[in-house]
């Protein structure tokens, strides 16, 4: 099973091996989708953990337990069709190929099905035409 979150740390958790405590303690592999993290500093990680249910359970209980705050709201990457204007910056930034620009027809293209809403591409809009929409 895969579940994404987006860890939250504080400043004096930064320096914890998580990953590593996540694969040897709860046989979890993570995948680092994107990270925002600087010595002495708080920071963000989006990632990716793919194991057994019940371990991914533990572990998010771990991860509390160690002072990360866990975001676990489901969302989805939307793209505003009126805003758009097909320039393709966000998809040299999409670790997963759900955002494409064809050269040929000049237009970008979203395959929501392959997104791992990372929000990489959120950032890398000039317009802010793409959004993350949270999912109650």
């Amino acid at each position: 099973m895969k579940r994404r979150l987006t860890l939250h740390f504080p400043s004096e958790a930064v320096h914890q091996p998580i990953t590593y405590r996540l694969a040897v303690d709860f046989d979890i592999a993570a995948k680092i989708l994107r990270a925002q993290i600087a010595p002495n500093q708080s920071g963000t990680m989006v990632v990716e953990l793919s194991g057994d249910i019940d371990e991914l359970d533990a572990a998010e209980d771990w991860l509390e337990i160690q002072g990360l705050g866990l975001n676990r709201a489901p969302g989805e990457i939307r793209i505003d069709p009126e805003r758009c204007v097909d320039c393709g910056i966000c998809s040299s930034v999409c670790p997963s190929g759900a955002l494409h620009y064809t050269p040929v027809t000049q237009r970008l293209h979203f395959e929501a099905s392959r997104c791992l809403v990372c929000e990489q591409c959120i950032p890398s809009c000039p317009l802010e035409a793409i959004t993350l929409v949270l999912q109650p």
